[in-house]
């Protein structure tokens, strides 16, 4: 494992991230919701916001993020509405069964990152969290 390239790596974490996650939210009876879903929860705001804008921060295609939207919709997650702002706009809001993923998923979330800090250190987590953090800046 050693050897393993960057991307790698990161996608082998981003899995075990994402199981704890999926795990999480099916012991809370979200048991369907799906990984492509997170992209709409970790960008959906209060006041709604378009599929095109959601589409641009989760830096995916218009077709997945519009596919996610409409699986959401159908489970009861969100809803969309019109945008006042714009006539043939429609802005995608949480409904209240959708505002309960986004606590459940941000403590599995900081439930992984104590495990693995046990499992290195929280300077390591820390130095990690801060690299990528830089890095993305940089690439945006």
């Amino acid at each position: 494992m050693a050897s393993s390239s960057l991307g790698l790596l990161l996608r082998l974490v981003h899995q075990h991230w994402t199981q704890a996650v999926e795990a999480a939210l099916d012991e809370a009876g979200y048991g369907d919701i799906r990984p492509p879903h997170a992209n709409v929860f970790t960008f959906a705001r209060p006041e709604g916001i378009q599929v095109s804008e959601l589409t641009k921060l989760a830096r995916v295609r218009k077709q997945t993020m519009t596919q996610a939207v409409e699986e959401l919709e159908r489970l009861g997650y969100v809803e969309r509405r019109p945008d006042p702002n714009d006539r043939r706009g429609r802005l995608v809001f949480l409904t209240e069964k959708g505002q309960g993923v986004r606590p459940i998923a941000m403590a599995a979330g900081r439930r992984v990152d104590e495990s693995w800090a046990a499992l290195t250190s929280q300077q390591q987590m820390d130095d990690l969290r801060t690299a990528l953090r830089r890095l993305l800046e940089q690439l945006q």
